[in-house]
């Protein structure tokens, strides 16, 4: 595996608007992000800039969208990691021979780049979902 640079922390809010103003009472943003619709994903996502990561806020917009079940069972929270690759097609197949299942094959997503979602086989844990994002 290349590199992988840290773009975002993912995390699922039952809505954008409502936890901006919850998080901005606590933490500081050099820029907010407009929300936008990722149509792949059927959600709606806004990039809070802290330093050199972002934090993803991320809605469903559909009932069974990906991340419904997850704010349903889980009520929202921390969802997934998302790093930024050179070549997305050749490091799916890489975590793919490591053992991580591919739930998501690459497909345009967030500033019309190319991402991906894979499992990793990790036990005893709940921080197992990798978000890749080609790099613009």
């Amino acid at each position: 595996m290349e590199n992988l640079k840290l773009h975002h922390v993912g995390i699922v809010v039952p809505n954008i608007q409502e936890s901006l103003g919850e998080l901005a009472k606590y933490l500081k943003f050099e820029t907010i992000g407009l929300p936008t619709l990722i149509g792949s994903q059927r959600v709606n996502v806004c990039f809070l800039k802290m330093g050199q990561v972002y934090l993803e806020l991320i809605e469903s917009t559909e009932q069974n969208s990906p991340v419904s079940n997850f704010l349903s069972s889980k009520g929202g929270g921390f969802h997934h990691l998302c790093f930024e690759v050179k070549n997305i097609h050749r490091e799916v197949e890489e975590f793919e021979k490591k053992g991580a299942r591919v739930i998501v094959k690459p497909v345009k997503g967030f500033e019309d780049r190319l991402i991906a979602f894979v499992l990793l086989s990790m036990k005893n844990t709940k921080c197992n979902l990798i978000e890749l994002a080609e790099e613009k």
